[in-house]
């Protein structure tokens, strides 16, 4: 099984949006780690 980039970035957020909302003081390292991998996943070749 392969994981898509259209796949991926939405359980990403909806990971991401679910623990902001238990963790509130994780919002600036959960958006900047989602941003990080989001950057890498475009740049990769397809």
């Amino acid at each position: 099984m392969t994981f898509d980039i259209v796949l991926l970035s939405p359980i990403i957020a909806l990971v991401t949006g679910v623990l902001i909302l238990i963790f509130p003081r994780l919002l600036n390292m959960l958006v900047a780690v989602y941003l990080i991998l989001v950057g890498i996943l475009g740049l990769m070749p397809h």
